[in-house]
């Protein structure tokens, strides 16, 4: 006799399906699937471990890479910025050795950021629970899977025993509802969300995404969509699988094979919120409403479309103070400010469509400012560098970086100058977070790009090709 469910969401089915235990405090120890190491994890994490004889509970389930101080100068680990950082790298890479762990060290062509590597490699798949010690771990959501960052402590306690105490999160339902306008991306959609209901409008829940627009998106769209959650203050986000998914994993390194497969892809296109499944809130956006959109002030609400002008301000409120940072003034156009550098990678836009778009614009070109493009992994390196995309860039005058996440989060060496202008394809435009004195403003990869070649900010759709 089967069983009746109330109508559940789509991270309710995941979340269910993975709890091993509960306490009464409204505590629930969840099991994790994957678990993602990456370079900046504190030495103190696995010093920890050996104190109290703990081994890697489960190895499989554990993936290392290098990513966060990796240089883009070169593919060896004497290219790394310094001793302090290289000892970083070395020591991932001597834990995942000891411990059986598979490891994607520099040099291997398949080294990357962990949210481009771990989607590319399909080491996540839909339905899994996905860690890492990173908060932008919400870009696996664009599978299906249930991906959040944890800290140090957290880390340390899932490698000892595969799972991870939790509350449970909220739900939240974003529609995004029209066709997006000619030019406007991915970025520009979660950003224009992102600037509806805040940095915190979405904090204590599960972003689950839906609506024609979202599963009219390429995967590598829908990751940068996921990936941008955390921006809105959410613990991670969500889209369904599809055709588009099961097309994408196919055939990938660690994807399953033969009879599995088949059965897994059955799985997979089950695993969807219920009709009736009600969410904890709920927000609509008007895609056909948004332009290519740019960032002005000092975290990723403080943005507008490009034609816009900078929001008027009081002088003792937020947006004064970014503004002051910022070097801007209330009710100036965004359209025509000057940059003195671009940057164009990262976990958000670091994929082969985004070098493709920006390409697209650089195309025959040169650049007005310094610029940097860094592809998110050695998979992507490899295919731009087949399509000739690297040509376009260093013909520009552009500088083509070897993987990593580089300028994103500037400690690997990479950063603009103080009180520097940089246009850039991340996920952040806190204070100092390209280098101290910088000003961020975040854009799509066409924008940038056009940026660079106008050497200012400019409305990229005249240039789009």
């Amino acid at each position: 006799m089967s069983v009746a469910h109330s109508p559940r969401t789509l991270f309710a089915k995941i979340w269910d399906a993975h709890v091993v235990a509960t306490t009464e405090g409204g505590q629930f120890l969840i099991y994790i699937d994957r678990h993602y190491l990456s370079d900046d994890l504190p030495q103190a994490v696995y010093a920890n471990l050996a104190a109290r004889d703990l081994k890697i509970r489960r190895p499989p389930a554990t993936v290392a890479m290098p990513d966060h101080y990796v240089s883009t100068k070169g593919k060896s680990l004497a290219d790394v910025a310094d001793d302090e950082r290289r000892e970083f790298v070395i020591s991932l890479e001597r834990e995942a050795k000891r411990n059986g762990v598979v490891h994607f060290a520099i040099g291997d062509p398949r080294q990357g950021i962990v949210h481009v590597v771990g989607p590319e490699q399909a080491l996540t798949l839909p339905g899994m629970t996905v860690v890492c010690g990173d908060s932008h771990t919400s870009t696996h959501g664009a599978l299906g899977a249930f991906g959040f960052g944890i800290g140090a402590t957290e880390v340390g306690h899932v490698l000892a025993t595969q799972t991870l105490w939790q509350t449970r999160p909220l739900t939240m339902q974003v529609g995004f509802h029209g066709a997006p306008g000619f030019g406007v991306t991915a970025k520009d959609l979660a950003l224009a969300l992102i600037r509806q209901i805040g940095v915190g409008g979405a904090t204590g829940h599960v972003i689950e995404y839906s609506g024609a627009t979202v599963y009219g998106m390429s995967m590598e769209a829908r990751m940068t969509l996921c990936n941008l959650s955390i921006e809105a203050g959410a613990r991670a986000g969500l889209i369904a699988p599809d055709a588009t998914t099961v097309r994408y994993l196919k055939g990938r390194p660690y994807a399953p094979t033969g009879a599995e497969w088949d059965r897994q892809v059955e799985e997979w296109l089950r695993l969807k919120s219920d009709l009736d499944a009600s969410f904890d809130s709920r927000v609509d956006v008007d895609a056909a409403a948004v332009e290519p959109m740019v960032s002005w002030g000092t975290n990723p609400s403080q943005c507008a479309g490009i034609t816009e002008r900078i929001p008027d301000a009081s002088p003792s409120d937020q947006i004064q103070r970014a503004l002051t940072y910022m070097g801007l003034e209330a009710g100036s156009a965004l359209e025509g400010i000057p940059v003195d550098s671009v940057f164009i990678g990262s976990c958000t836009n670091g994929r082969i469509e985004d070098l493709r778009l920006a390409a697209s614009i650089v195309k025959g070109r040169r650049a007005r400012v310094e610029t940097l493009v860094v592809p998110g992994s050695g998979l992507v390196k490899s295919q731009a560098e087949t399509e000739g995309l690297d040509r376009i860039f260093t013909e520009a005058g552009m500088r083509w970086g070897e993987p990593g996440c580089s300028m994103c989060i500037a400690i690997n060496g990479d950063q603009a100058r103080p009180g520097e202008r940089c246009v850039s394809t991340t996920n952040r435009n806190f204070v100092g977070r390209q280098g101290p004195g910088v000003r961020t403003h975040i854009v799509n990869p066409g924008m940038a790009a056009a940026a660079a070649i106008h050497g200012r900010l400019v409305d990229y759709r005249s240039d789009l090709r």
